[in-house]
């Protein structure tokens, strides 16, 4: 594999480069830095998706027919790849980078025109309504119900785990409207608003102390059938279609390649009662060895994926490999800057872990989110379809078993 870049290539790296070193505010860097869920607090979230927004950068992946920057394969993930080298803050998944592609490949005409400029612009923020209690990799057996009246469907039921609906003004989301046949054919995608009556929010507090799933109610929440995407029935495949895009590469090994450069620089910080770093530590260092070359595994799967999007217009089976070892080699990270702050790992101070927080800070102001980080990644193999079903994919899909 040729990883080398054309001269031009290497000009638009550098020109993203330095757009970036001279946008990011030190207000965004810290927000972006103290982050340990999936994007950053909202303020500085949406003010970054500003920035990206006025340069026209804010989709990189969407056509220029969409508003998107037009950009080949090969530039979105130097984008990304650099965009994770300069610590930006992640931005928000779900119009971007989930039902926007969606609405593109099976919305209408009406549709593509009403949501995706919303969706450029940061009007519309949207939360994923898949998982509930009992259906979560499971996607196939969720109940929550969706029967017509009239023009309309009547949604009754819950979701679950759904990040950021506190936040957003609108969900994709899929609903039962047929007990026929296998489960996967009678599902279907619906675009709703989160101010429709009868829809109740729930928030749902996870280990490290932060607020980002929520759990929904519907109760006889009427939705126009206007706002289905795709054909009633056959919200499966406009889902498959869109998990294809949560799972595919998003210059994963960049990102974590900054965590565990953070990871090297606590490790030879700390001082044994010997006076060795901990990075002197056999076992320490072997197992930053190790990681370092998982990180390499992690990056050359990205370029395997970026070809299959090259070729074919989505990353296929490869989302799947990539998906299942880049939040492995995420979650042993996490816990390796853990093992390098040791004691310090216990304090629970979330509310120094804010973008310019004032507090004196147990330990050292760039540990504050070590803790929490380590907790919230326990659950990078469940999100996005488990692990386990992920090898399931695989070895249906690429093994033949």
């Amino acid at each position: 594999m040729d990883i080398a870049l054309s001269d031009d290539l290497r000009a638009f790296q550098m020109e993203v480069r330095t757009f970036l070193e001279d946008s990011l505010s030190p207000e965004i860097r810290e927000a972006a830095r103290l982050c340990t869920t999936i994007v950053p607090e909202h303020g500085a979230t949406m003010a970054w998706h500003g920035i990206l927004y006025r340069k026209g950068w804010v989709a990189p992946n969407w056509p220029e027919e969409h508003g998107g920057p037009g950009w080949n394969v090969v530039q979105r993930y130097i984008f990304a790849r650099e965009c994770a080298r300069a610590g930006v803050p992640r931005q928000w998944p779900g119009g971007l980078s989930l039902v926007g592609p969606a609405i593109m490949g099976y919305g209408s005409a009406e549709q593509k025109a009403y949501y995706l400029p919303r969706i450029l612009s940061g009007e519309d923020l949207w939360c994923q309504g898949y998982s509930e209690p009992g259906s979560g990799s499971d996607l196939a057996s969720l109940q929550c119900r969706a029967d017509r009246e009239g023009d309309d469907y009547v949604i009754n039921g819950s979701k679950i785990w759904t990040s950021y609906a506190h936040y957003a003004n609108r969900m994709f989301c899929l609903v039962r409207t047929s007990m026929e046949g296998k489960p996967q054919a009678g599902i279907t995608f619906l675009l709703l608003e989160m101010d429709t009556p009868g829809i109740r929010v729930e928030p749902i507090h996870i280990m490290g102390g932060d607020h980002e799933f929520n759990r929904v109610f519907f109760q006889d929440v009427r939705v126009p059938q206007s706002n289905r995407v795709g054909a009633e029935n056959e919200g499966w495949t406009v889902a498959k279609y869109l998990l294809e895009f949560e799972r595919g590469g998003d210059a994963r090994a960049a990102r974590q390649r900054t965590r565990l450069v953070e990871a090297r620089r606590l490790a030879t910080a700390r001082r044994k009662s010997d006076g060795r770093s901990l990075l002197e530590e056999p076992g320490f260092a072997a197992d930053l060895a190790s990681l370092e070359i998982e990180l390499d595994t992690v990056e050359f799967t990205e370029l395997r994926a970026m070809a299959e999007i090259a070729k074919r217009g989505n990353p296929g089976t490869a989302s799947s490999m990539l998906k299942t070892r880049a939040t492995e080699v995420q979650m042993a990270i996490s816990e390796l800057a853990m093992r390098a702050i040791a004691y310090y790992a216990a304090p629970h101070q979330p509310e120094e872990r804010l973008a310019g927080a004032n507090l004196e800070p147990i330990g050292q102001r760039d540990e504050m989110s070590i803790t929490a980080r380590y907790l919230n990644d326990r659950a990078a193999s469940i999100y996005a379809g488990s692990n386990e079903i992920q090898r399931n994919i695989m070895a249906k899909m690429v093994l033949g078993m």
